[in-house]
């Protein structure tokens, strides 16, 4: 059963000017929960894009998204934002870990809008921290991490409100070869978890990973090849 349906999405951007862009050119895809799909091709292809229009960070043009049978396209901003909270957990190229607060206030961010009590948060956020290896850094500022440890960090965050989706932009990006493989062995716990796992990347060693159960290759905003 499909989980998450995009029915012909587009995403134009400055529409009707002569600088108009179309980054996703109606593209229609159903996803399937639990599975590990990557989303491929060279820088803007679209890729990006598309992952934030699943995610909830940007609405479509045109076009149709549900997930899980409800539609995202025409909800009001703060029921998606709601939406977007409780379902998805992005872990971003950049990491965008706030420098000055330590490694487990930046995992409690994402769930302090939900009223959870702060000791009940801390416990929570240093769990994920814990099972990713680095919850002996929970005390540190986030400035002094190695670029391993901020990934971890980043993805503990993504996960701090126990998210069904993961949505991961080129999250290999910085990395060196033995941490890019560090992060797929988490995409596995992810996997196991029973999680769904969108990731955009053009590295190899992610879309040719044995635990990617869906490879799709985009080029110029439409999809090119579609691999499982």
């Amino acid at each position: 059963m499909s989980f998450i349906v995009l029915e012909d999405v587009r995403r134009v951007f400055h529409q009707g000017r002569p600088d108009e862009l179309t980054a996703v050119a109606g593209v229609s895809l159903s996803l399937a929960a639990g599975a590990v799909t990557v989303l491929r091709g060279p820088s803007g292809s679209g890729k990006t894009s598309l992952l934030a229009l699943v995610g909830g960070m940007a609405r479509p043009t045109s076009g149709r998204i549900t997930l899980d049978g409800h539609e995202l396209t025409s909800l009001p901003e703060r029921f998606l934002t709601e939406v977007r909270r409780r379902t998805f957990g992005f872990v971003f190229q950049q990491f965008h870990l706030v420098r000055g607060l330590t490694v487990l206030e930046n995992v409690m961010l994402p769930a302090t809008p939900l009223g959870i009590p702060r000791a009940e948060l801390a416990r929570r956020a240093a769990a994920h921290l814990d099972r990713l290896g680095v919850g002996h850094r929970a005390g540190a500022r986030v400035d002094w991490l190695s670029g391993g440890e901020a990934q971890r960090v980043a993805i503990a965050r993504a996960l701090v409100n126990n998210p069904r989706v993961v949505i991961a932009d080129e999250p290999t990006a910085h990395l060196d070869s033995k941490l890019s493989l560090e992060f797929l062995e988490i995409v596995a716990g992810l996997k196991a978890d029973g999680r769904t796992v969108l990731i955009a990347s053009h590295d190899p060693l992610v879309f040719e990973a044995g635990l990617v159960d869906r490879t799709i290759t985009f080029r110029d905003g439409r999809v090119e090849a579609d691999t499982r």
